[in-house]
């Protein structure tokens, strides 16, 4: 089977930069589409240096601030490390400084993952708990997130979604904790149905050395144990990739612009 994903659109962009502008378009137009449609916008935000740019032009770029429906957001986490809120590695940490500290979000409008439990599997049913709620989902449903933010390591993951873990074949929960030996350190993070079942998935890619990888999830042969990045495809949604040319360097079927 090569190949993963016919429907997905792959744009190349010239570099992070443009990668982040066009990402912050992107939150624009589907939050405001989505509070248009049912008077409110859930978003999973991503950790890494791109969307970090984009969730500075969100609150620095007067016309990007301006669109964005502040009051009637949600804010939710696609993945966390097992650490502190306070701690430099915690993806909340990073969004609180980037984004929520300089906006006029209020603290209920924000869905932590609450990593500094003792134990990563009680985090991530907390968080299950959390999200059950807010979507007001019966038992077997999956939210549907308007939203969901995510990039790739330089060996196929997403999210918390590491090869060869046990993460990759959890079909029932919406959140699960992930143990991955390649940085000895648990993770909680979405499954990958509950990031399937989103309106929009948004992936931003950058750097040479996510070339390899991203060639092979998207154009080589579906291999999703190794390659988890591929178990990425939405039931009834978009899927957008937006890679700069050095990571779109190897791929033969993309949109160059």
């Amino acid at each position: 089977m090569p190949g993963y994903q016919p429907n997905a659109e792959v744009r190349i962009l010239s570099n992070a930069a443009a990668i982040a502008r066009r990402g912050a378009q992107k939150f624009v137009e589907t939050a405001s589409a989505a509070v248009k449609e049912k008077g409110v916008f859930r978003v999973a935000l991503s950790g890494g240096s791109t969307p970090r740019a984009l969730y500075g032009l969100l609150v620095n770029d007067p016309a990007l601030r301006s669109q964005v429906p502040w009051d009637k957001m949600q804010l939710f986490f696609g993945d966390e490390r097992h650490v502190k809120p306070d701690d430099p590695l915690s993806n909340y940490r990073m969004a609180v400084e980037t984004l929520i500290s300089k906006s006029p979000l209020k603290p209920e409008q924000v869905s932590r993952i609450k990593a500094e439990l003792p134990e990563a599997e009680d985090a991530a049913k907390e968080y299950e708990r959390q999200i059950r709620t807010l979507f007001q989902l019966t038992d077997g449903q999956f939210p549907r997130f308007d939203l969901v933010l995510l990039g790739m390591g330089s060996e196929g993951h997403t999210a918390s979604l590491f090869p060869g873990t046990k993460a990759l074949h959890e079909n029932g929960r919406i959140v699960v904790h992930n143990w991955v030996g390649k940085v000895l350190m648990d993770r909680i993070t979405l499954t990958a149905p509950a990031i399937n079942n989103a309106a929009h998935i948004l992936f931003m890619v950058t750097g040479a050395d996510k070339a390899p990888a991203l060639t092979a999830v998207l154009e080589r042969v579906y291999e999703p144990d190794q390659l988890p990045a591929q178990l990425i495809q939405p039931v009834n949604g978009t899927l957008l990739w937006l890679v700069d040319t050095a990571a779109g360097s190897m791929l033969a079927h993309a949109i160059r612009e």
